[in-house]
């Protein structure tokens, strides 16, 4: 899921990627359902074999994720075009839901670790790996706003260029002082 993040946040600047972010962003997004609901199943097998036995955090975590992602996922029929005036507010939308399923799972994921009771070495490949996609994401920030940058530096001066007149856009003709 961080992955399908990363790819709309950062490959949408890109030129030469055109759509291509919007359709790996999808595919990211879409795997990473499957596999929430895969693990939306498996707790609920687990559960259904293990009575007596229930981790509330991560029982209602996982349920919260499951809604959210689900509603995220049934909330694309709804996308409004580009230049619809509720446009703003579906990404507003989508952007909140997307960004909160992330954290809930981040902190679900731990809770599954605490679950596991012993098994530290997961835990710290998984902190490894949350860690690294951070580092990447920071990187990727700062290169967007450089390109971003650019390119209004670049509109800027193309706007106040010199032009069809001349550099002080009078052309031949002297600037007349008050």
């Amino acid at each position: 899921m961080p992955i399908g993040i990363i790819i709309a946040r950062y490959l949408k600047v890109s030129e030469t990627a055109g759509a291509a972010w919007f359709y790996l962003h999808v595919a990211c997004q879409s795997s990473a359902y499957v596999i929430g609901v895969a693990g939306w199943a498996t707790g609920i097998k687990l559960g259904k074999d293990s009575p007596g036995i229930t981790y509330h955090k991560h029982r209602n975590i996982g349920i919260t994720l499951f809604c959210l992602g689900t509603l995220q996922v049934l909330a694309l029929l709804l996308r409004p075009k580009p230049e619809h005036k509720y446009r703003m507010y579906w990404n507003f939308y989508h952007w909140t839901v997307g960004y909160a399923i992330i954290i809930l799972a981040i902190i679900n994921i731990y809770e599954g670790f605490d679950v596991l009771d012993g098994q530290k070495n997961w835990k710290w490949a998984y902190t490894g790996i949350i860690i690294c996609l951070g580092a990447i994401a920071a990187l990727l920030e700062a290169i967007t706003w450089l390109i971003v940058l650019r390119r209004k530096k670049a509109v800027r001066s193309d706007k106040y260029g010199n032009g069809e007149n001349g550099v002080n856009g009078y052309g031949n003709r002297s600037h007349q002082t008050v």
